[in-house]
């Protein structure tokens, strides 16, 4: 598969132009024949397990979904297939299983909202008793049922350290129930419970958690954030993340076209803006220290990332909400200042 070819300026002396055409790398095409076999995704490979099939109900652009398949391929490719995942109520969960269909290829289990991590441990403490140490277990929700509904048996996984590794797609508001706020939800921005009124309009600031911070506070073996931008620092880190035992977090940032107001073919973008503004850092943390974290190329202002988003189109409206905006880019410049986000700078 190729782009449109594109023109290069003319060899001095030439007198012609040569046309150049780029080839789609990481995906399973003609272009993987340019990249060694240890730089391709898992989804470049025909071994690749297709864990969520062709089918599923997801909308158009969905960040979820995506990052599901690549999470959880990367996690089958890591165990040679021994994998079971148990699942939150969410988004996720909805549009994959509707009645009586199932998009996943792998053993998958749903109870409540809540207890998925709780869920996960009695499956890997079942596992270890009837001596299947080779069939690990992943545990995954959306923050709904990640920072909130499920928060409480999250946090007893961790203070464990149960075998299990916990994926929250963040999408930051409860989306399957209609766009309503939760604790992962960003100050300013519209849901159908922080509506864009009032002197103040969207969340307010100072509210919510950071769950990848709380779960270093446990001080589990691993904990890492990750983004559908960047697929293969995804895949690395979910392979990682299965070559360890004990409790490990992983948050990926997954934008929502429908609950974010944005389009659809603006997903890998909004993901990519959230990295390189500092709003969504990347990094890697081992028994509570960050070891690793991924440099920002080109820092953007925080205004790139979020005028695309219709949820929070009331801070653009006539002159613009100009002191709202620079609380956010201070937010965001803190995050670059915390973790060393620019090249020069040091945590």
């Amino acid at each position: 598969m190729t782009t449109d070819p594109v023109k290069t300026e003319p060899a001095v002396g030439s007198g012609a132009q040569q046309k150049v055409k780029f080839y789609q790398t990481g995906t399973h095409t003609v272009g993987n024949r340019l990249l060694d076999e240890a730089q391709r995704t898992v989804q470049a490979s025909m071994d690749r397990s297709n864990a969520i099939t062709s089918g599923h109900r997801a909308c158009q652009g969905c960040g979820e979904a995506l990052g599901a398949r690549y999470a959880l391929d990367a996690a089958m490719m890591a165990t040679e297939g021994q994998l079971i995942a148990v699942n939150a109520t969410g988004c996720l969960e909805v549009f994959t299983t509707p009645y009586p269909e199932t998009s996943w290829q792998i053993p998958w289990l749903h109870s409540l909202f809540g207890n998925a991590p709780a869920v996960a441990t009695g499956v890997a403490a079942a596992l270890r008793v009837k001596g299947r140490d080779n069939v690990r277990v992943v545990a995954q929700g959306g923050d709904g049922g990640t920072v909130d509904i499920g928060f409480g048996c999250l946090s007893g996984m961790f203070e464990r350290n149960d075998d299990v590794l916990y994926i929250c797609y963040d999408n930051e508001a409860y989306m399957n129930t209609g766009v309503q706020r939760s604790s992962a939800t960003p100050p300013a921005a519209r849901t159908a419970t922080t509506p864009a009124v009032g002197d103040e309009p969207g969340n307010v600031f100072g509210t919510g958690k950071n769950l990848p911070l709380i779960a270093m506070a446990h001080n589990i073996p691993y904990v890492a954030t990750a983004s559908v931008a960047d697929l293969h620092d995804l895949e690395e880190k979910v392979t990682k993340a299965m070559s360890i035992h004990g409790a490990r977090y992983i948050h990926i940032m997954v934008p929502c076209p429908l609950g974010w107001g944005a389009a659809s073919h603006d997903t890998m973008k909004l993901a990519r803006l959230a990295v390189q503004s500092g709003i969504f850092p990347l990094f890697e943390a081992e028994h509570g220290e960050v070891k690793t974290v991924q440099k920002i190329r080109r820092k953007v202002p925080v205004e790139e990332y979020l005028k695309p988003q219709k949820r929070f189109a009331h801070l653009f409206k006539g002159e613009g909400d100009v002191d709202r905006i620079a609380a956010i880019q201070r937010m965001a410049d803190a995050n670059i200042k915390r973790f060393g986000l620019l090249d020069g700078e040091e945590r």
